[in-house]
Formats: C-alpha cells, structure tokens, sequence
C-alpha cells in the first residue's frame, strides 16, 4: 500500500469503526491530508518522495489515529509519537 492509496474506507477499518458517518468519514480524509502535509514539513520531502517510501504508510495510521482519538486538527511535535519519530526521522532531508 502507498500513502496515496489510503482511504477514509482504510482508516475505519483500522480505527475499528462501525457504522462510519459521513461527518467521520470527512474527518477523516481532513486527517489524512493533515497527516500527509505534517509529514512533508517534518522531513522537507515532497509528494512524490513520500510516495516511494512505504514506511510513510503506517505514520499516516498513527497520526491519524492519534488526531482522531484525541479530536485534534493539530500535531504536537515536542510530543511525538516514537514510530512515528523514528521513521520520519530517517528520511529527513531539512536538517540543520
């Protein structure tokens, strides 16, 4: 699976959701774009390098997972998640 490919369809499943709204289902294709832009600013890569990095794929779950469980429209990086961490750090090219 690629980043591109995931689904509000794909999100539910893996958050367990029965009976998605439509309001959800909204949620969640924001979260999914809020995940992909928070992973393009952390790591400096553009679509189409985030694209060829299977990894990215489970980082967009937990991301969306953990904005969804906590109904925020935000990422706090002072707090991150260390899978998440872990792997974006490993193809950041911004560093200084």
């Amino acid at each position: 699976m690629k980043v591109s490919e995931i689904t509000n369809a794909t999100l539910s499943k893996y958050l367990r959701l029965d009976d998605v709204t439509d309001e959800e289902k909204t949620l969640l294709d924001t979260l999914i774009g809020v995940a992909k832009a928070f992973i393009g600013s952390y790591t400096g890569l553009d679509e189409d390098d985030i694209e060829k990095h299977d990894e990215f794929v489970i980082v967009v779950f937990i991301l969306v997972q953990d904005m969804f469980d906590n109904r925020v429209l935000y990422v706090d990086k002072s707090n991150m998640n260390r899978t998440v961490e872990t792997i974006l750090g490993m193809h950041s090219v911004n560093l200084l």
